[in-house]
């Protein structure tokens, strides 16, 4: 699965995309790693994790049918996030969903290959973590809280 189709799901969780394909029988088993920096308790974290994955279902990709779904909650506590984040990459993924600036530098600096998408890390351009909106080069892309380009899009829409 694309990077970019990965981004359209977590979009999805507010303003869904299509996917370029749907998942068929006897399609292999893909593997997609979730990286949260908050106790497994937190309940706003776990309700968009559960969307996330229910758009993943919509879209044909259900647990344990053609999805592995690798989870890590950490906590704050960054020598936990660094060591999942460790583990998930050694699982070699097709993506990691990954919450938070203080996690993406971590992946990036165990990973140039498994795309990593976030949906909350701010100015990944600014950064670093991006080249660009259109075109972020590298494994990691995403978007903020509030996309510049988004903001206005929707102030000419209203």
């Amino acid at each position: 699965m694309k990077r970019r189709e990965f981004i359209s799901l977590l979009g999805g969780a507010g303003a869904a995309w299509p996917l370029a394909a749907r998942a068929q029988q006897g399609e292999r088993m893909r593997r997609i790693g979730i990286l949260m920096p908050y106790p497994p308790i937190n309940a706003v974290m776990q309700a968009r994790v559960r969307a996330f994955r229910e758009e993943l279902r919509k879209r044909g990709w259900a647990a344990s049918v053609n999805a592995q779904f690798d989870e890590r909650w950490t906590g704050d506590n960054m020598d936990f996030v660094r060591s999942a984040a460790a583990n998930l990459v050694e699982l070699n993924p097709d993506v990691i969903l990954a919450s938070g600036a203080r996690v993406v530098p971590i992946l990036m600096e165990l990973t140039r290959s498994i795309p990593i998408v976030t949906a909350s890390a701010s100015d990944l351009i600014e950064r670093g973590y991006a080249g660009g909106l259109a075109r972020p080069g590298g494994n990691v892309t995403g978007f903020g809280s509030i996309e510049p380009s988004i903001l206005v899009s929707r102030l000419r829409n209203s």
